[in-house]
């Protein structure tokens, strides 16, 4: 395991999929919940300044760790480099359904 892992968690919040940078994702103290810390946001010096990025570093000023709803979660991996922070619409369906056992007629 690396010194300094980065992971990219994405989840669901509001109809939005949202995609963050962390140093430390656990199982929280809350039950259900998986806690995220350590939020890393690219501090680029440049002109270009990423607006979906920005929106997300006010969302989370001030905040040390964040509990997320396991069911909210669709997926957490482990990266080699820090990614742009983003929140994006959902296309298509809000729910998806669950697989059925038997087959359809």
């Amino acid at each position: 395991m690396a010194a300094n892992p980065v992971f990219r968690v994405v989840f669901m919040n509001n109809g939005k999929t949202y995609e963050v940078y962390a140093n430390k994702v656990e199982q929280g103290q809350l039950y259900g919940f998986v806690e995220v810390s350590g939020l890393l946001f690219n501090t680029r010096s440049g002109l270009v300044v990423d607006p979906g990025e920005e929106k997300l570093k006010a969302e989370f000023e001030g905040v040390s760790r964040t509990n997320i709803p396991v069911h909210s979660i669709i997926r957490i991996d482990e990266v080699k480099e820090l990614g742009t922070a983003k929140i994006s619409e959902v296309k298509g369906p809000v729910v998806t359904p669950f697989p059925s056992l038997k087959p359809e007629k």
